[in-house]
């Protein structure tokens, strides 16, 4: 796969289409195998739960020791070394002072026809954070979304959030769980997080019956970059990205050629050092891609088409850039803001809108876990003066009954 291109390129269109288009997948049809566990669990509960856990997990877990209370959370995050502990609580500093001024308020109004109009906020009453495991740990997820033994930081993370039980599960299997209940496991209202394949196509198939926060896949960046960039800087940036999993994607949009071409040779250089050179090397080979670009504009323009999930602007005035960006479920302004800073402990919550979804989706916020309840109180003056030409309306869509709860009103002496 040709890893630089050029937007002037004669097969430009082309490429860039099969770029948008591309699956990254790892697994292409997991449809059944998700469906069949989530039937499983819905007729055997727990002991369909501990069939998977113990096939799909490798552990030896009992139904006794899946949930983590209060007391084992405080005495199992013990071990956790004070400076992390330290760098966990400014991420939970930075993460609560950013999401609490997303709060909204009540509104409540009267209008012209003395009638009250308005909405209430409620929060949702249950709701299931998954914690992916895998391949890495994510502590980070607990508190930007505020499992077989279980790392003491991410225990930590949680304690400090105010969590005060914990199952010791993962998978389709616990999402199914989470969704219809068990003996064991409570159903809940939602569920947030991300997860692998199986895990985003369990919420999938759930939701409805329970609230989700998105479809999540797999991750990305894309990087838009001037002239003045250091090639070093710009690589590690690429491969923060491409170390996650190999169906990340990371993407570089410059108007720089030589970039473009130090950059390719840097970021080859720098995963050969890397503990997950593995994971890193192959996100790059088959989903990383270098685009050189005539101006900034026409990189916003191929930005806005990616929609990605993190978009880094490289470049002098980044605030004039942003007024013209449409789609991203992040923007990092300027040289020294790092998407990895969002990962941990900028403020913003990291999980957000991949796969494109950016054209239509936001990232998690405190609007997931609340609840919009419309409000509406008439006046007798106020349906004396509007009822007729709601009558009016249900009469032509041939809803008699609509139409009769309107009219007795009406005639009522």
């Amino acid at each position: 796969m040709t890893k630089i291109i050029n937007s002037v390129d004669q097969n430009f269109e082309n490429d860039f289409n099969n770029l948008l288009t591309m699956n990254r997948s790892s697994d292409s049809d997991v449809t059944q195998t998700v469906a069949a566990i989530i039937d499983d669990i819905r007729k055997n509960g727990d002991e369909a739960l501990l069939k998977y856990t113990h096939q799909f997990d490798k552990n030896s877990l009992d139904i006794k020791n899946i949930l983590l209370g209060e007391d084992e959370i405080e005495r199992q995050s013990r071990d956790v070394p004070s400076d992390l502990c330290d760098a966990l609580k400014v991420s939970m500093d930075r993460v609560r002072t950013y999401h609490e001024k997303q709060l909204p308020n009540d509104l409540v109004y009267e209008d012209n026809l003395n009638s009250k109009l308005g909405y209430v906020w409620r929060p949702v009453e249950s709701v299931g954070i998954y914690v992916p495991g895998g391949t890495a740990i994510y502590p980070s997820t607990v508190i930007m979304n505020t499992l077989g033994k279980i790392n003491p930081l991410v225990l930590y993370a949680a304690k400090i959030c105010g969590i005060k039980k914990i199952y010791c599960i993962g998978g389709a299997q616990a999402v199914a769980a989470l969704a219809y209940g068990t003996k064991t496991i409570k159903s809940v209202n939602k569920i947030v997080g991300p997860g692998n394949i199986y895990v985003a196509e369990a919420k999938r198939q759930v939701s409805g019956f329970i609230g989700i926060d998105m479809f999540a896949g797999p991750s990305e960046v894309v990087i838009i970059a001037d002239e003045k960039n250091d090639p070093k800087i710009v690589a590690a940036d690429l491969i923060a990205q491409a170390e996650h999993d190999q169906s990340a994607q990371s993407i570089l949009l410059t108007t720089d050629q030589k970039l473009g071409d130090a950059v390719n040779k840097e970021v080859e250089n720098q995963i050969d050092s890397l503990p997950r050179k593995d994971i890193a090397a192959s996100s790059w080979k088959n989903n990383g891609k270098i685009i050189i670009t005539q101006n900034l504009e026409e990189a916003v323009l191929l930005s806005n088409k990616l929609a990605p999930e993190h978009l880094e602007l490289l470049v002098d005035n980044p605030e004039d850039i942003l007024k013209r960006i449409k789609n991203a479920g992040a923007v990092f302004m300027g040289r020294n803001t790092p998407e990895a800073l969002g990962d941990y402990l900028a403020g913003p919550s990291h999980v957000l809108p991949t796969s494109r979804s950016a054209k239509f989706s936001s990232g998690l916020s405190v609007f997931d876990f609340l609840k919009k309840i419309s409000l509406v109180e008439f006046s007798k003056e106020g349906i004396e003066q509007v009822g007729d030409s709601a009558i009016k309306i249900a009469d032509n869509e041939g809803l008699d009954g609509h139409s009769r709860s309107i009219e007795y009103r009406l005639t009522k002496k």
